[in-house]
């Protein structure tokens, strides 16, 4: 429509895209989803809503899908854990980003949400959950795909002076129209399964419509050169996986595996990986599993007007998605 202010939202398809879509659509937006494939589009037809086929690492892409936009919002990542090599995740989660917000910068784009990962930030425990403030923090000061977004986290704000420059760091979300599946394979794995087997770490979750509107708000009203944890609740896996059970009545037997078996099975799997195969195992996704990674989102509540309804009503959501694609059973 004619007046109507368009963003660009890269990732389309992927589980936050979606209802990021839906999200600016519901505020009366103007949007162009950028996708590889624009049959794998779930969000319904929308007047207000086109699709722009391609790959955004591809600079004459990006040029023609940001012509006309006002906004950009980046979600696209490479985020699969199997992965061989950092230049893989570079060469999509921070050479391709800077090559996205130059061309913003040099067009009629007036702001640039980027989509990053909590982990650029220190987590901390129960008591002193981590924020914005504080510096990355190992294991993932060494895990390619967090790496990879906290040097496109720090590139970003160097175009501050031609754009506005905004980005928004979701933690681990839960929700309807995760068609991969991408995080919800936390649930796929343990739905009705006899025995579950739990990390004796954590994370924090959110329900992917709050990070969908944390992100819309951030378009709207966050400070340019800012950055934003979006944030729900704190959980260990133990706790998440007895929320799952609850919701289903599965009567499955959690398994906390000892953290020097972990170990030992990660470094199996960096010896498949030295072989040149892929495998999600590794020592620093084991080291990762057995920690509790918790955040706090004080700052997006404050400044954004986040709310988060509880992780319980992201399972159910989830499960009951899942279930109507026919992937449950």
């Amino acid at each position: 429509m004619k007046g109507t202010p368009k963003v660009l939202v890269t990732g389309a398809n992927s589980l936050l895209g979606t209802h990021v879509i839906r999200e600016l659509l519901h505020c009366g937006y103007a949007v162009r989803g950028l996708l590889r494939n624009v049959d794998d589009l779930k969000v319904l037809p929308d007047r207000n809503l086109e699709t722009f086929q391609g790959d955004f690492t591809e600079l004459e892409v990006v040029e023609k899908a940001v012509l006309g936009c006002d906004y950009i919002i980046h979600i696209a990542a490479v985020t699969d854990p199997s992965l061989l090599n950092y230049r893989e995740y570079e060469r999509v989660n921070t050479l391709a980003v800077e090559q996205l917000i130059a061309v913003a910068g040099r067009s009629e784009v007036k702001k640039f949400v980027f989509v990053s990962t909590a982990n650029v930030f220190g987590y901390g425990d129960e008591d002193d959950p981590g924020h914005e403030e504080m510096p990355m923090a190992e294991p993932y000061t060494d895990f390619y795909y967090a790496m990879s977004k906290a040097e496109a986290h720090q590139l970003i704000f160097q175009f501050t002076h031609s754009i506005e420059v905004v980005a928004v760091n979701p933690t681990f979300m839960l929700g309807d129209f995760d068609s991969k599946p991408s995080s919800g394979r936390i649930i796929t794995m343990a739905y009705k399964k006899r025995w579950i087997f739990c990390p004796p770490g954590g994370k924090n979750f959110i329900h992917v419509r709050d990070a969908a509107y944390g992100t819309v708000r951030a378009l709207e009203v966050g400070e340019s050169g800012e950055s934003y944890l979006l944030t729900g609740e704190n959980l260990s896996y133990r706790d998440f996986y007895l929320k799952l059970m609850a919701y289903t009545g599965q009567k499955s037997l959690l398994i906390s595996p000892p953290v020097w078996f972990l170990y030992a099975l990660g470094m199996g799997g960096d010896l498949l990986r030295l072989l040149g195969i892929k495998i999600f195992v590794s020592l620093i996704n084991m080291r990762i599993v057995c920690v509790k990674n918790f955040y706090r989102n004080d700052k997006a509540v404050e400044e954004l007007g986040l709310k988060c309804r509880p992780i319980e009503k992201g399972i159910e959501d989830a499960v009951q998605w899942f279930k109507k694609e026919g992937m449950l059973k």
